[in-house]
């Protein structure tokens, strides 16, 4: 057994480790959704069809964590959330359909003095204790066809930058796996390796502009494939110089500090995020090179961005990523005449 491999017996991963192996041979796509908080509204509608309909979804994608912070979160990072939804109804949710929820506190600028937070300690507490023992243990859904399901709770993550936080977690709240975030935007593969090499972290996300560095990324065990986290619908320009910048401005607003807006000077930044113009990004993973290309590689897991749009623009990703095209308008139809969802 290997150090990673140890560190994930200990804190109780081994199980959904395992599982997951067997899921990965079969050449299945693990996607990691945006708006645990922002768009908890919109999953409330969307999660019942993924279960009752699941035919109208393609069979080798699956649901596996769906992230995001509440407003005025502390500890917060890469988009300034707006997240009202409560920590009790989010996590009853992802319980109901077996997913995992992770907050996402990426502030790159945490100091001693934010350790103790009250607020994104009490939450790190939820969502452990949530991830051992899922309040009652297990949860009945209708599943497919009407019949009743039986979910079994899962662990549930944090998404960081700090490694000072990292290690406060790591003691104070060892039930949470670590998922190492895109916010240290690693552009060189080397840093990038290394960061895989942490045994702290069950996941990384590398910067964008790794995403079709083949002939790096074959050269990874399938031990380190099985951790990379490929975010695939990144708008931002492929020769960014400033991402780091724009993070860091996010930091220091969840940290409450009097700064200006970051000013994206990138070609195209002042029109604000475009599907449309993040699928002609050098570095988009579309749904055909998931299948055909990183798949077949021994690549597994796939990040959505979007916590910062709107629910109408998060439901596209949801439909050009998961959905067979014949019933998207199904689909389309049921969230869009749900009356209790402001999708604009």
């Amino acid at each position: 057994m290997n150090q990673c491999q140890k560190k994930q017996e200990e804190s109780g991963f081994s199980e959904d480790i395992h599982t997951r192996k067997g899921l990965q041979n079969k050449k299945i796509a693990f996607f990691h959704l945006p708006g645990l908080f922002e768009f908890y509204e919109l999953y409330k509608i969307f999660l019942p069809l993924w279960r009752q309909h699941r035919d109208w979804f393609y069979p080798w994608c699956e649901i596996s964590s769906i992230y995001g912070a509440p407003a005025d979160s502390l500890w917060g990072g890469g988009r300034t959330s707006f997240g009202q939804a409560s920590a009790s109804s989010v996590i009853n949710l992802m319980n109901e359909y077996g997913i995992s929820a992770r907050l996402t506190f990426s502030n790159s600028l945490l100091k001693n003095e934010h350790l103790t937070d009250k607020k994104c300690n009490e939450l790190c507490r939820l969502f452990e204790k949530s991830g051992k023992n899922g309040d009652s243990g297990q949860y009945e859904s209708s599943g497919q066809n009407g019949k009743k399901q039986q979910t079994k709770p899962v662990k549930n993550g944090v998404i960081l930058h700090s490694d000072l936080l990292s290690s406060y977690l790591k003691e104070k709240y060892p039930g949470l796996y670590q998922v190492s975030s895109t916010t240290k935007v690693l552009t060189s593969f080397n840093d990038f390796k290394a960061e895989l090499d942490r045994p702290d972290f069950l996941y990384v996300v590398p910067d964008f502009r790794l995403n079709k560095c083949f002939d790096r990324l074959e050269s990874l065990s399938q031990e380190e494939k099985d951790k990379v986290e490929f975010l695939c619908n990144e708008c931002c320009d492929f020769s960014c110089k400033n991402r780091k910048a724009c993070y860091e401005n996010v930091s220091r607003k969840n940290l409450e500090q009097e700064v200006p807006d970051h000013k994206c000077r990138a070609p195209g930044g002042e029109r604000g995020y475009s599907f449309s113009l993040a699928k002609k990004n050098p570095a988009f993973i579309g749904l055909k090179e998931i299948q055909e290309k990183y798949l077949p590689l021994g690549f597994s897991n796939f990040k959505i961005e979007g916590r910062g749009l709107g629910s109408a623009i998060v439901l596209e990703f949801l439909l050009y990523y998961l959905t067979k095209p014949d019933f998207q308008l199904e689909v389309r139809e049921a969230v869009y005449l749900d009356s209790m969802l402001d999708l604009f």
